[in-house]
């Protein structure tokens, strides 16, 4: 067995110096660094690099610049897909977004992890677990999402949070580690139908 069919068993593998790998990730890296230098008015570049990077993409979708991945194939964006600045995902593993995904800035889905223990860490060996995401999610700035973690959907995921665990559908959750608020009810429809008190004008 390969350390490339190791990894995509989410067995323990040597991910740090094994060629194959390390040449796909340099030459993602090359193509992200090229996105990253194109003008933001370069609307059409920007998604033909984009499409070339990622494993699959849907017809509308958007990622601010700048953006980092390792190997990119790994990466699927469904429909309506939104990405603020600095996004950054770690895909040794598969890493899936659902329709309406929109995320804000500073964020990063981790795939990849290393041992525990000392002496098989510093051997370069590393693990990899699939990150999902569902339909209609919205994660806030600087969130970070760690290795095997599935968020449901219609989820919101609240600013500076820490991902470890799965997260239901149709929640508000937040914290680190991220945990559950509340429950996203039909109340929530009418939550910004009127101006808040503390920013209404004083007469």
């Amino acid at each position: 067995m390969t350390e490339k069919q190791k990894r995509d068993s989410a067995m323990l593998y040597d991910g740090n110096y094994d060629k194959e790998m390390a040449d796909e990730r340099l030459k993602c890296k090359d193509l992200c660094w090229e996105y990253n230098q194109l003008r933001p008015s370069m609307t059409e570049e920007r998604t033909r690099l984009m499409r070339e990077i990622l494993g699959s993409t849907k017809k509308n979708f958007w990622i601010e610049q700048p953006f980092w991945c390792d190997y990119g194939y790994n990466i699927r964006i469904g429909e309506n897909f939104y990405a603020n600045h600095g996004l950054t995902i770690l895909d040794p593993a598969e890493v899936t977004f659902g329709d309406n995904v929109f995320i804000a800035p500073d964020c990063g889905f981790y795939t990849a992890g290393h041992p525990i223990d000392a002496e098989q860490r510093n051997k370069g060996i590393e693990y990899a677990y699939p990150i999902k995401i569902g339909d209609n999610v919205w994660i806030g700035g600087g969130v970070k999402v760690m290795p095997g973690v599935t968020i449901g959907s219609n989820s919101v995921i609240g600013g500076g949070s820490v991902v470890t665990k799965d997260i239901p559908d149709s929640v508000i959750a937040a914290g680190n580690p991220c945990r559950v608020i509340r429950k996203i009810t039909e109340e929530d429809k009418k939550r910004y139908c009127s101006i808040p008190e503390k920013f209404q004008k004083k007469k």
